[in-house]
């Protein structure tokens, strides 16, 4: 009975959620005295998918079929089911995304498996299989008891803290049968986020509101971004006005995100907003109204003008 943990490519790299996932799974399987065997589908090479065995992981069935390059769920969730009757295995991991959430969905009902999402800690095994997870958008915790033969966990990005060996997984093709019906759906075009870093996966976000006044004052968001190596993002009325992509829009309705550290600069801090950025381990807020909601859900404030603080900030961030 292994562990099975389903990864992302995204242009030829295991995404940084799905070696969370990676190491995640390895810890369990260590807990149930079992393997941890990595299922990657898409384009990358053998060397990128060997780097899962610094994660704990030992092999890698790599599914390259170019019939699964547009991301077919249907596809994915069979090619999955495949890797588990292969592999015989009783858990299932996965980093929960909008990708994973869906392939997982599909997987539990093929397998008749028990599924739990937003998971923040390693399993607890003692009288059963039970899982804390993250409810009311991180504002409290759950304990699941996973009872079914079959289990699937999605970890919560950024909840498991890894710890990378330099060992090497060996790396097999995995060419399972695949069949007309799981294309009977057709992705006709994919369109990603032109950003260098990804708002998801970032480990440092800055974030603007209507506080900046306009689109044509976003440089200076950018410049603390570009400095600091972060993933730039909003708040939604700016994503509504079009000062920004909508890609960049983070709240209850946007992406959640769930970095190391959150800086929000003229964000108000309507609960929208909070419940897309309360995961983040660190929140700095900054902004010119000392009663701002955002201040009560804050790690650190400033009080100040963001055309005044953001540069500030930029200038000591390239000085270190």
């Amino acid at each position: 009975m292994s562990v099975i943990i389903f990864t992302e490519i995204d242009n030829g790299a295991l995404k940084k959620s799905s070696l969370e996932a990676v190491y995640y799974g390895a810890e369990v399987a260590k807990m149930k005295g079992t393997t941890a065997t990595v299922l990657a589908i898409g384009t990358a090479t053998e060397a990128e998918l060997a780097k899962a065995g610094s994660f704990g992981a030992g092999k890698v069935l790599h599914a390259n079929d170019a019939r699964l390059a547009t991301g077919n769920i249907q596809a994915y969730a069979d090619v999955l089911a495949s890797a588990v009757a292969q592999e015989n295995a009783e858990v299932v991991i996965l980093a929960k995304s909008s990708l994973g959430d869906a392939v997982a969905a599909r997987l539990a009902g093929k397998l008749k498996a028990a599924i739990v999402s937003n998971v923040t800690e390693l399993p607890n095994l003692s009288g059963g299989f039970k899982v804390t997870r993250s409810i009311y958008t991180g504002k409290a915790f759950a304990t699941v008891d996973m009872k079914s033969d079959k289990k699937i966990i999605a970890i919560k990005k950024n909840a498991v803290s890894v710890i990378e060996s330099g060992a090497s997984a060996n790396v097999e093709g995995f060419t399972p049968t695949l069949k007309d019906s799981d294309f009977a759906v057709k992705v006709t075009g994919t369109h990603k986020a032109s950003s260098t870093i990804s708002l998801p996966e970032a480990d440092l976000v800055v974030s603007a509101g209507r506080g900046l006044k306009g689109p044509e004052n976003w440089g200076i968001v950018e410049d603390l971004a570009n400095a600091l190596g972060a993933a730039t993002a909003c708040s939604k009325p700016v994503s509504d006005l079009d000062w920004r992509p909508h890609h960049e829009h983070v709240g209850q309705t946007g992406i959640k995100v769930s970095p190391n550290l959150y800086i929000a600069a003229g964000i108000s801090g309507a609960i929208q907003h909070l419940a897309g950025v309360n995961s983040s381990k660190v929140i700095v807020v900054i902004n010119k109204d000392p009663e701002a909601p955002f201040f009560k859900a804050a790690d650190y404030g400033i009080v100040g003008d963001v055309f005044d603080i953001l540069p500030r900030l930029t200038k000591a961030v390239k000085a270190l």
